[in-house]
């Protein structure tokens, strides 16, 4: 008989023992310093000019502001925790997969090599100049008018014969609007091999990259 199970439970067990401890903690410590400020400020008070009411409700309810921060603190800190356990165990799900990711290298396919951009406003002109791995110039592609965010481009060489990947043949892209230049990034294809954690941060273990944050992925697959 298939039983359920309440995905939710450990984080509710957690918060709550939480904020059944720590807080309680704190809100005894706090109370008594603050009692023992008030009981001062009272004796030390000139009898002609007494405290005034609202001033010591003011700081009653201060007292309070403070206490529930610190158990909205220790609330979101548990939260967080659970949030990272299930970011690592997506990113598990990209070991082996491709992602799209900053860099100017390209990928090669069975009969074309492969790369991407992404450009922060529409560009009426897009121009990839392919690169040899010494860095000289060896191809160009017009690509003509290219809309803002992801873009892709393939080349095939006019001789034929694509060069190997271990050539390192990278590219650039020079993106204009009118006369104005449009900012553009350069992707390329990379194979996620592990995942790890970094603090509170999800990294992605690259084939070509090496070890990148998971929030520069920009596509999965294609």
């Amino acid at each position: 008989m298939a039983t359920s199970v309440n995905p939710y439970s450990a984080l509710n067990a957690s918060a709550a023992s939480s904020t059944s401890d720590k807080p309680s903690a704190f809100e005894a410590g706090s109370a008594e310093r603050f009692l023992k400020l008030l009981v001062t400020q009272m004796q030390n008070q000139d009898p002609l000019n007494p405290a005034d009411n609202a001033q010591i409700t003011s700081q009653m309810a201060q007292i309070n502001t403070v206490s529930g921060i610190e158990t909205l603190n220790t609330t979101v800190s548990a939260l967080n925790g659970q949030f990272m356990q299930m970011q690592a165990l997506q990113g598990a799900a990209l070991v082996g997969r491709d992602v799209t990711v900053p860099g100017d290298k390209l990928a090669f396919t069975a009969d074309a090599a492969i790369g991407g951009f992404e450009l922060a406003g529409t560009a009426d002109r897009v121009k990839v100049e392919v690169l040899s791995g010494a860095g000289r110039v060896v191809d160009t592609l017009e690509l003509g008018t290219q809309t803002a965010g992801l873009n892709g481009f393939e080349w095939k060489p006019s001789s034929g014969s694509l060069p190997s990947a271990a050539d390192g043949y990278r590219f650039r892209i020079i993106a204009t609007n009118g006369s104005a230049p449009v900012t553009a990034t350069p992707l390329m294809r990379d194979r996620v091999d592990a995942v790890s954690t970094q603090g509170d941060r999800l990294m992605l273990e690259t084939r070509v990259s090496g070890r990148i944050d998971y929030s520069s992925v920009r596509a999965v697959g294609g």
